[in-house]
C-alpha cells in the first residue's frame, strides 16, 4: 500500500496558505467597505438629523457634537479623525443637495 499522508499534508498546507494570503484578506476588505458605506450613511442622517435641530450659522460644533454623540449612542465607534473626514463629506453632500 503506498503511504500518501505527506501528499495530503502538503495540500492542506498550500490550502492554509492560500487561504491566509488570497481568502482571509479579499473577505476583510469587503467587510471593512460595507461598514464604511454602512457608516457613511447614518452619519448622513445624523447630520440631517444636526441640521433640523442646530437652524442657524454659527452651530458647526453643536451640529458636531450631537452627531457625535448620536453614533455613540448608536454604537458605532470611530476614531475623531476619520470621523471629521466623514462628517465633512455628509456636509458637503448635504450642502450640494440643498443648491442642486
Amino acid at each position: 500500500m503506498i503511504d500518501l499522508t505527506n501528499i495530503f499534508q502538503a495540500l492542506i498546507l498550500l490550502g492554509v496558505a492560500f487561504c491566509s494570503a488570497f481568502v482571509i484578506p479579499w473577505i476583510r476588505s469587503k467587510t471593512t467597505q460595507a461598514q464604511r458605506q454602512e457608516l457613511q450613511a447614518w452619519i448622513t442622517i445624523a447630520v440631517q438629523a444636526a441640521e433640523q435641530i442646530y437652524k442657524g450659522s454659527g452651530r458647526g460644533e453643536e451640529k458636531k457634537q450631537y452627531v457625535m454623540d448620536w453614533l455613540e449612542d448608536h454604537g458605532f465607534y470611530i476614531e475623531v479623525t476619520q470621523l471629521e473626514a466623514m462628517l465633512e463629506s455628509a456636509v458637503l453632500g448635504l450642502k450640494g443637495q440643498m443648491m442642486g
